[in-house]
């Protein structure tokens, strides 16, 4: 096992240079002038500017500035803006804001969509599973906007008339982890569909194999059956997809932090690209191609646990 951790950390390096090279290139690439756009419509001192470019080696080839970059990461330093504030420090509270977000919408996730694609493929041609399917078509087709704004109304403001109680806050974290139920259900919406039909697709392929109907004639105790037989070797396919889900969420949380105005990294990462702060979104993407590979090797390591004829030595 400790050699395949080891030669799965050695892999992700081309993957992390790769990726953290290509976002390097394209937000550098942008049109415009960064150290004009901290001046906005006013001129900017010759001098002051020529010492900023040097500064932070805007004159160097990109290749250069990349070796510059890649240093700063080893050290563990993302860089500095261009305003002079050190990259770390600007998302430090805001990561872990996107962090607890995608968290509670990853066990919105797990939780709804196993539990309903486990009903949906054990009640398969029933009125419950043609429910489920269309439930989740209609997650599918309601965009994120819209979902969010309307549970905002519903469950936020016109609950909070009806009852006098705000139990689900429509903006801010100042409610603590309920300040996260709402919409962290808003951001794994479209994730507990695709997990709903993933799990009844898996579920009922297990419950056809010949070991499961084996089972079954040997007059074993269909909880057994289901628990220790299908379930379990239905989990691989789906722990894959939590696990790359997770950077998913947390890269695409841009539109549900600004509707409940969480200032988490999804809604820095937008303000940052409008502002031309290029080493915030260089840094902020590295973190997140960071979160991605990590989630990859747990993934990995978990198969042995959930089929144990997978062996990595």
């Amino acid at each position: 096992m400790g050699r395949f951790v080891i030669r799965r950390l050695l892999q992700a390096i081309p993957v992390l240079l790769g990726t953290t090279f290509l976002i390097f290139a394209i937000v550098y690439a942008l049109p415009g002038d960064p150290i004009q756009a901290l001046a906005g419509e006013r001129r900017v001192d010759p001098i002051l500017a020529a010492t900023l470019r040097e500064q932070f080696h805007l004159n160097d080839p990109l290749i250069v500035r990349y070796g510059y970059y890649l240093r700063d990461i080893v050290s563990g330093n993302f860089g500095t803006t261009f305003r002079g504030l050190p990259v770390s420090t600007i998302f430090e509270g805001k990561f872990a804001v996107t962090l607890k977000l995608a968290t509670t919408a990853l066990l919105f996730e797990a939780v709804i969509g196993i539990g309903l694609g486990l009903w949906a493929a054990l009640r398969r041609g029933r009125w419950e599973d043609k429910a489920i399917l269309a439930f989740t078509l209609l997650l599918v087709s309601i965009p994120t906007l819209v979902s969010g704004f309307v549970l905002q109304l519903v469950l936020g403001v016109q609950l909070k008339t009806s009852l006098g109680i705000a139990f689900f806050p429509v903006a801010g974290v100042q409610d603590g982890i309920r300040s996260y139920l709402l919409p962290g259900f808003v951001l794994a919406t479209v994730s507990i569909a695709y997990l709903t039909r993933l799990t009844r697709t898996s579920l009922m392929e297990t419950l056809r194999a010949d070991y499961v109907r084996t089972a079954v004639a040997k007059g074993m105790p269909r909880s057994r059956v289901l628990g220790r037989h299908a379930l379990r070797n239905s989990l691989i396919p789906l722990v894959t997809y939590l696990g790359a889900d997770l950077g998913a969420l947390m890269g695409g949380a841009v539109i549900t932090e600004t509707i409940f105005n969480l200032p988490g990294i999804g809604q820095q990462l937008f303000t940052s690209v409008y502002l031309r702060e290029n080493p915030v979104v260089v840094g902020i993407v590295t973190v997140l191609v960071l979160i991605y590979i990590v989630a990859n090797l747990v993934v990995d390591l978990l198969y042995a646990v959930l089929d144990p004829r997978i062996r990595y030595e």
